[in-house]
């Protein structure tokens, strides 16, 4: 199976997508608007990490490369 994304230019061919798709040929997925989309996003509001939290890891991850790289070069 392959999937493609298909911009419509001429009514006639959603009418021949139509066909293909009563024929068991294709099947047409709506994808969902950018909405429907925020509003998933959103939904795991709850569980992102702060702005504190994040910059926390990170002073951690550069604190190990850092002595890492001084322990290599000494």
């Amino acid at each position: 199976m392959e999937a493609m994304s298909v911009q419509i230019i001429n009514p006639r061919a959603k009418m021949l997508l139509r066909d293909l798709e009563a024929m068991n040929l294709i099947q047409i997925k709506k994808q969902p608007s950018l909405e429907v989309m925020l509003a998933k996003l959103r939904r795991n509001e709850d569980f992102m990490p702060s702005l504190e939290d994040i910059t926390h890891e990170v002073e951690i991850v550069r604190q190990s490369r850092h002595e890492r790289r001084m322990q290599n070069n000494y």
